[in-house]
């Protein structure tokens, strides 16, 4: 690995952002020239961002002829500061006519570019736009890759941003052994590389996966990287992408705890949807570690089995074969539970957007799936939402359904539930029971705006009653990633979470004021994390208990997004029900192949 101790910069580096800064004049003598260095500086920002520069050498060390065209070139002699990257990325706008290996010189105007734009919160690539690119030589040695492993990488994330600065990073100066964003920052557009490591997010449609370079970070039972807690966001976590064209060299297809064996090398790129991106020029080979979907256990003659499963924008245009699988995962993985929430039903159209609201043809298409997979004939209940009022994809309509086995537990049905009238709770024979089932909770309340409202039912399960409440919370999106330039990064779909958290959670309170040892369950797709303020608002006063934290923490996730094995799915519990086994049945979100982005859940009790 190339030495880089900390000096400071060399002289060439101060006299460039001194002429930028119109601090120094030449007279008599040229100029020293800009290098990449000078380019890149010590911050995040450049010194000489909107500076027009010439004649900038390096080697050429990738070329992407896709996306966001341009090519990647590094100063073949680097200075001694660690902070300042040798490498930048040019961006022509057109496939490139450069190839790795050249030694050119660049002109053209220094920016930062935003991916994803200034709203997204996302930093910015330094880059040359505009340029006028001489061939020098071509087949020249590239500079000396950067390896990138576990033991350089600090363990804290990143830098509390400037208060002055609207809690920014930018305009910080890099500590690369002190913050892991700093480590990345300060190499980006430079040649990296890493060795043999370990998959913790499977390949994704974009022909992309997550490694890790600490195998020994918060490792998840399967070999993923369990996320829990925000401050402790993995930072040995990096995406990899490759630059050859994918008609010409398909990208590999690997699932989570696989390893990437030998050597990765390519230019550290800055992306909207990953962040730092080792965009790889050649991939080395696929280990698989055999990884297979999960199954659970069947209930006891005596245990209720409820599970919760987000079945992602199913509709009735979806090929059988996404019924068909989904409906197998419920036989034989989920052991055919007695009720089963589903979340992200769509209505009998799919996405036309024509004002159809009903999702008959959606259910029984899927639970016809389900009896010819050899489970259950289950029966369902939901309520059909009001048009284009519950979000989710634009005519899709989606909304919570309740399946159950009616073999062996029974509805109760109160009519008169509708979108937009709401449930409540009275006394019945001692019990606390709804006034309307299937009905929806507080669907006027604003925190529900163009969003699932939650969907109660009321079940009897040898002989006794059981409320289960299905919900489908405000996603995350808006919402700034980690490697956001504010740190902390803004999480702005978390007020509404917070509020609907609030409301379940009165809801659950008004049926135990009522009967105290109700057994009440509060499950589905909380798109919340177990350590969150949408799971402590939901917990609040000791109402429920979030089933998922009885399971170790390595094996706490339902869902992998960018490496991090992290929860969103949940099944919560009243009081009453004090000992219950649950399951999260890993069969989705650490494949690359998947029926859904979401694993589901599974409680078992005896009522």
């Amino acid at each position: 690995m190339p030495s880089r101790t900390h000096v400071l910069p060399k002289t060439a580096t101060v006299v460039a952002i001194a002429l930028a800064a119109g601090l120094l004049t030449v007279s008599g003598a040229e100029a020293a020239p800009v290098r990449i260095h000078d380019i890149q500086g010590t911050t995040r920002l450049s010194p000489l961002e909107g500076q027009q520069v010439s004649e900038v050498e390096g080697i050429v060390t990738g070329v992407r002829a896709y996306g966001s065209r341009g090519f990647w070139f590094q100063d073949a002699s680097p200075d001694a500061d660690p902070a300042t990257s040798e490498g930048v990325f040019v961006y022509t706008g057109s496939v490139p006519t450069v190839k790795a290996g050249d030694s050119v010189r660049v002109s053209g105007t220094v920016t930062e570019y935003i991916p994803g734009g200034a709203g997204s919160g996302n930093q910015s690539l330094t880059q040359i736009t505009k340029p006028t690119v001489t061939v020098v030589s071509s087949g020249n040695a590239l500079p000396e890759a950067e390896t990138v492993n576990g033991w350089e990488v600090p363990d804290r994330y990143a830098p509390e941003g400037d208060p002055a600065d609207g809690n920014s990073i930018n305009k910080l100066t890099l500590h690369p052994r002190s913050y892991a964003l700093d480590y990345y920052e300060s190499l980006e557009g430079m040649n990296i590389a890493i060795g043999s490591s370990r998959v913790v997010g499977a390949t994704d449609p974009y022909a992309e996966l997550w490694v890790t370079v600490k195998p020994w970070e918060n490792p998840t039972v399967r070999g993923g990287a369990r996320y829990g807690s925000y401050t402790s966001q993995n930072t040995g976590r990096l995406q990899v992408q490759q630059l050859t064209p994918l008609a010409e060299s398909p990208f590999p297809k690997a699932d989570v705890g696989d390893r990437l064996t030998g050597r990765t090398e390519g230019p550290l790129d800055f992306n909207q949807f990953g962040g730092y991106t080792l965009a790889a020029r050649t991939l080395p080979t696929v280990e698989s570690r055999g990884l297979t979907p999960e199954r659970t256990r069947r209930q006891d003659r005596d245990e209720l089995a409820v599970a919760t499963y987000n079945v992602e924008n199913l509709d009735p245009k979806d090929p059988q074969e996404k019924f068909d699988a989904l409906a197998k995962a419920v036989v034989e993985n989920l052991a055919s539970p007695d009720i089963l929430a589903l979340e992200e039903i769509q209505d009998d159209n799919g996405p036309t957007n024509d004002g159809t609201v009903t999702a008959g043809q959606t259910l029984a298409k899927f639970t016809e799936a389900i009896k010819a997979a050899g489970g259950p004939s289950y029966d369902w209940r939901s309520v059909d939402p009001e048009d284009k009022k519950d979000g989710g994809e634009p005519g899709g309509n989606i909304r919570q359904v309740f399946l159950f086995n009616p073999a062996r537990v029974s509805f109760t049905d109160r009519p008169g539930g509708d979108a937009t009238t709401a449930t409540g709770v009275v006394r019945d024979k001692g019990r606390a029971a709804l006034t309307l089932s299937p009905g929806r909770i507080d669907p006027a309340n604003a925190a529900w705006a163009d969003s699932r409202k939650p969907l109660a039912g009321e079940f009897t399960f040898r002989g006794r009653p059981v409320i289960v409440i299905a919900n489908h919370f405000g996603s995350k999106g808006g919402d700034e990633s980690l490697v956001s330039h504010h740190q902390p990064p803004v999480r702005s779909s978390e007020a509404k979470r917070l509020l609907q958290a609030q409301a379940v959670n009165a809801f659950v309170k008004d049926i135990l004021k009522v009967q105290r040892g109700a057994d009440v369950l509060v499950v589905g797709d909380i798109n919340d994390f177990e350590f969150s303020g949408t799971t402590q608002a939901l917990t609040a006063d000791g109402a429920l208990e979030a089933g998922i934290k009885s399971l170790p923490r390595a094996e706490r996730y339902s869902y992998v997004y960018q490496g991090n094995s992290q929860v969103l799915d949940q099944i919560l519990v009243s009081p009453s029900i004090d000992d219950y086994a649950y399951d999260s049945v890993h069969i989705n979100a650490e494949f690359a192949d998947q029926n859904s982005d979401h694993d589901p859940q599974v409680v078992r009790f005896e009522p």
